[in-house]
């Protein structure tokens, strides 16, 4: 019977089980934090310096359906600089951003300012101080997910990401967990 879990990916750690490249041999991943049923994969990726929301699970199906049928996906982003309503409206209409080497015009997504999230934890790494000028807080919402497209939009409207934080996918969220922390869930949350 196929097992599904919600983790809150930390800062540090790549969104996999296993690595074949010399170059990642020192990196944390994904079975160092707890031990997942054998055949478990991550639904979806989060960069290594990307925290949030990952769903693990042992169904390729379950997987595919997360990462391929327009489940939203929210996320919060830290930014350099106090970020424009103009900017929101071009992230909110889509911009274009390359991917593998291609032109691709971003579909239209739901974009709003928000307040510092307090419920988040604090980073493992700093970001920087506040001697480096300010920076502001986003809530970005997408039912699509290509190579490090968040962080490729907020650079093509001029505010680059900080940090990054997957909140929600579908029904689901991180609310009351921690860093690290790992829950069983039932696929009809989503």
């Amino acid at each position: 019977m196929d097992q599904h879990f919600k983790i809150f990916k930390p800062y540090g750690y790549l969104s996999q089980f296993i690595t074949n490249e010399s170059r990642r041999k020192n990196k944390k991943l994904l079975g160092e934090i707890y031990n997942f049923p054998e055949g478990s994969m991550a639904a979806g990726r989060l960069d290594f310096d990307s925290e949030g929301l990952l769903i693990i699970t042992t169904s390729g199906k379950f997987s595919y359906q997360i990462t391929s049928t327009g489940v939203e996906k929210e996320y919060y982003v830290q930014v350099d600089g106090k970020i424009t309503l103009e900017a929101i409206k071009e992230l909110q209409q889509g911009v274009e951003i390359s991917i593998n080497g291609q032109k691709y015009l971003t579909l239209a997504c739901q974009v709003k300012p928000l307040d510092v999230p307090l419920e988040l934890p604090e980073r493992a790494k700093k970001i920087r101080d506040d001697r480096h000028g300010p920076t502001s807080w986003v809530s970005i919402t997408l039912t699509e997910g290509k190579f490090r497209q968040v962080k490729k939009m907020t650079a093509a409207v001029g505010f680059p990401t900080l940090r990054l934080v997957r909140y929600r996918i579908g029904n689901l969220t991180i609310d009351q967990m921690k860093s690290g922390d790992v829950q069983p869930i039932n696929i009809n949350e989503l």
